[in-house]
């Protein structure tokens, strides 16, 4: 019996729009005409735990959820947890680390309590999975927590051990979670709804661009092209989700887990990328490395994702993304070397959106 994602899922979803926003917009903060590295490391920083968190709690509900009461109560502390950690994402994270500390590991200990309880109702193979997973979780949960007693840099790298170990332990006890698998089709509309998460972030940027004081023809021109881009995107990710895979698969479903990361992220450059292009003083070639390096990661990502679940006789051969990056490739070195306007940059990335669309959904 399929199963159907719930208005709660739903609503736990659209608090994810304001910290993609707060998250993406570190991004925007440019020192003469680059992004540092610290910046990058800063986004990444919280991106990860952001995505971990979200990927959990949508991985139990795959496989547990009943949208009974009990589960609404404690989704419904869940949310007050999310608020925490959307309420941390700003340039400044260090001096709000305590509340996204509070803000993540309230999630990842509600969603480790979930899986022990759901192990007392479950039998055999299902109550083994949601004890493995209600256990082992709360090993990257403790290592995450040393860092509230550590300052600098080793804050962050024991956060981030402790995170690490806690996406691991699917990966550990792949086994053991493909004899409960996923449901292919609902894990696959959950992501698909976070992508659009994601592309609402580039219409943010776009409208942003609209929004400017003084309005000319190159602006809308340029806001044009930005709309036809994210539309490309969206149509090249979604018809393939709908039309091209194998939603009847039996999978532990990790490389549509830990797949989108990437898609996620190069989701998430691509929407600053739109907004920085138009930025006064900013490095030409620099934002045209960047948005093309997030292009180039979104098409490995989406072809490592979705190749084993495509349908066997609609999969890609390797010399199709040997063509896709060598006309990537080409595309970029015409626009290092031909310095065009911002609009005409997105044109061209139009132009490689739509011959990729068009040969992984033809």
């Amino acid at each position: 019996m399929p199963k159907k994602v719930t208005w709660l899922e739903l609503f736990f979803d659209l608090l994810f729009v304001g910290a993609i926003a707060s998250v993406t917009h570190v991004l925007l903060y440019m020192e003469d005409g680059t992004i540092g590295a610290s910046i990058f490391w800063k986004f990444v920083l919280m991106f990860v735990p952001l995505w971990w968190a979200w990927t959990g709690q949508t991985l139990f509900i795959n496989r547990y959820g009943n949208d009974l009461l009990p589960q609404r109560l404690l989704i419904g502390l869940e949310i007050m947890f999310v608020l925490l950690m959307i309420s941390s994402f700003n340039i400044h994270f260090d001096e709000t680390y305590i509340t996204f500390f509070i803000g993540y590991i309230g999630l990842r200990m509600i969603t480790a309590i979930q899986y022990l309880f759901a192990a007392k109702k479950e039998k055999a193979a299902r109550r083994n999975v949601a004890l493995f997973l209600g256990k082992y979780f709360w090993i990257g949960i403790l290592v995450s927590s040393i860092s509230l007693f550590l300052d600098g840099e080793w804050r962050y790298i024991m956060l981030y051990v402790g995170i690490v170990l806690d996406i691991l332990v699917p990966l550990i006890g792949r086994k053991r979670l493909r004899q409960v698998p996923i449901h292919t089709e609902h894990l696959l509309e959950r992501f698909g709804l976070f992508t659009i998460i994601l592309l609402g972030e580039s219409i943010v940027a776009i409208i942003s661009v609209l929004s400017t004081e003084v309005m000319d023809l190159g602006l809308i021109f340029y806001a044009a092209c930005a709309i036809i881009l994210v539309l490309l995107i969206w149509w090249q990710y979604f018809d393939n989700l709908e039309k091209k895979l194998d939603k009847e698969q039996q999978t532990a479903g990790q490389l549509i887990i830990y797949g989108h990361l990437f898609i996620f992220l190069s989701l998430s450059t691509t929407a600053a990328g739109i907004k920085m292009l138009i930025l006064p003083d900013v490095s030409y070639h620099f934002v045209v490395f960047f948005l093309f390096s997030s292009v180039l990661v979104y098409v490995l990502a989406f072809s490592g994702t979705f190749h084993l679940y495509r349908v066997p006789e609609e999969r890609l051969a390797w010399i199709h993304l040997a063509l896709f990056i060598g006309l990537l490739t080409g595309l970029f070195v015409l626009v290092w070397f031909v310095v065009l306007s911002p609009a005409l940059v997105l044109l061209v990335l139009c132009i490689f959106f739509l011959i990729f669309g068009m040969m992984t959904s033809k």
